[in-house]
């Protein structure tokens, strides 16, 4: 099943964001992901306590996904860190609620496991 997306832009959003869903649906669809990973690392063995901080928080896969699908609509192009502020940049302005998650990572690019 495709996702379905619109490309919201305006004036404040040059070029635009890919927009899928409202952030209640995609907090929902993060959460659903995020305890899949918990259950597949659980009943593989793992030890919660040595993975757990490892994970990203909901807000956080949110922002992921949104930047997954912001790439793959660009042809799957690798981004360079200006890209990656750019476009995390633009998540915040489509989705307000994220801004706080954004900034921070955006504060922590060098060190996100996708930025190497």
């Amino acid at each position: 099943m495709g996702r379905i997306v619109e490309r919201v832009s305006d004036e404040h959003r040059p070029g635009g964001v890919l927009r899928r869903a409202s952030l209640e649906v995609l907090r929902a669809e993060a959460g659903d992901e995020l305890g899949t990973v918990v259950w597949e690392r659980l009943h593989g063995g793992e030890d919660p306590w040595a993975f757990m901080e490892q994970l990203p928080t909901v807000d956080e896969f949110v922002v992921l996904s949104l930047r997954a699908d912001m790439i793959a609509a660009d042809g799957g192009r690798r981004a360079t860190r200006e890209r990656d502020y750019r476009m995390l940049r633009q998540i915040a302005l489509a989705y307000p609620e994220l801004s706080t998650t954004v900034w921070e990572m955006i504060g922590r690019l060098d060190r996100l496991r996708w930025s190497a």
